[in-house]
């Protein structure tokens, strides 16, 4: 029984298909290693206006810290509802009562569909909310901070369910605290994330990953990092509507895209160690 799900799993698409995914994936990764001239000016407003910035945000962003860890631990209040997404394959493939198990099973090419559909409704999501909090400057922050890390773990669950990955499991969401983690990292931060990473893919045990999460606070700490030039011009009130939009916009394209690129990596790298097994068994 289970050789035959690993031969179907194997068939979905040809190894030489296969290949050529991961090779753009590759091909993103190395993209990834540069950090563009804005991105590193943008980091500087941080650093200089964390010393006027009010203790009311500094004591919000230090709670998420506590919040993060509870995520791992517990998934906590950001664990996202998995039936919303296998409703979605369900409507795509006319079926009903699907699980995480036949997700695994389908074709990448629908489990993409899917992704890139949640990466767009959730940057619509991220810009109104940007504009929302953005309104009222400097002292709306403290709200904006949070929602946009909830918005963005629960985001990173639901590409995980659409590649058929439980977040449910400790280990899944150490993997997505991972990808955050990747999204507000320096070149050297990406570089060592993807070679960790590496090490993970396909069947072999993720669980190191959860000891090896050493510095997961510091997702917090680059995250808020992200919002320097927000924060620059969140001093002024009503400016800040326009700035908050854009950035959580940005910051919610970055998020699901390098889900997206991680988790279809993943998936890809797992079927081509399947379609090998198949061979080796057939020899």
């Amino acid at each position: 029984m289970e050789d035959n799900k690993i031969e179907g799993v194997a068939n979905v698409e040809s190894k030489e298909t296969l290949q050529a995914a991961l090779k753009e994936i590759e091909m993103w990764e190395k993209d990834q290693k540069s950090l563009w001239f804005w991105e590193r000016i943008g980091r500087l407003p941080f650093k200089l206006l964390d010393k006027i910035t009010p203790a009311f945000v500094q004591n919000k962003i230090g709670l998420l810290l506590d919040e993060l860890g509870n995520f791992i631990q517990t998934g906590g209040q950001y664990l996202t509802q998995e039936r919303l997404i296998l409703k979605k394959f369900e409507e795509l493939e006319g079926k009903t009562e699907l699980n995480l198990s036949h997700i695994a099973d389908l074709p990448l090419a629908k489990m993409d569909q899917v992704s890139e559909e949640l990466k767009k409704s959730r940057a619509k999501a991220a810009t109104i909310q940007g504009a929302t909090t953005g309104f009222g400057g400097i002292f709306t922050l403290a709200i904006d901070i949070p929602m946009i890390l909830g918005l963005s773990l629960k985001t990173l669950q639901e590409i995980a369910i659409a590649y058929g990955y439980d977040p449910n499991q400790k280990e899944e969401r150490v993997f997505i605290v991972k990808c955050l983690q990747f999204v507000s990292a320096d070149i050297v931060g990406k570089k060592a994330i993807l070679d960790e990473l590496s090490n993970h893919y396909g069947s072999e045990s993720r669980t190191q990953m959860v000891s090896q999460l050493q510095g997961w606070r510091e997702v917090v700490v680059t995250y808020t990092d992200q919002f320097g030039w927000k924060k620059l011009f969140q001093l002024i009130p009503i400016a800040g509507m326009f700035i908050g939009a854009f950035m959580n916009k940005s910051m919610m394209q970055d998020v699901a895209e390098a889900g997206i690129m991680l988790y279809r990596k993943r998936r890809i790298l797992e079927r081509l160690e399947q379609s090998d097994e198949q061979k080796s068994l057939t020899l």
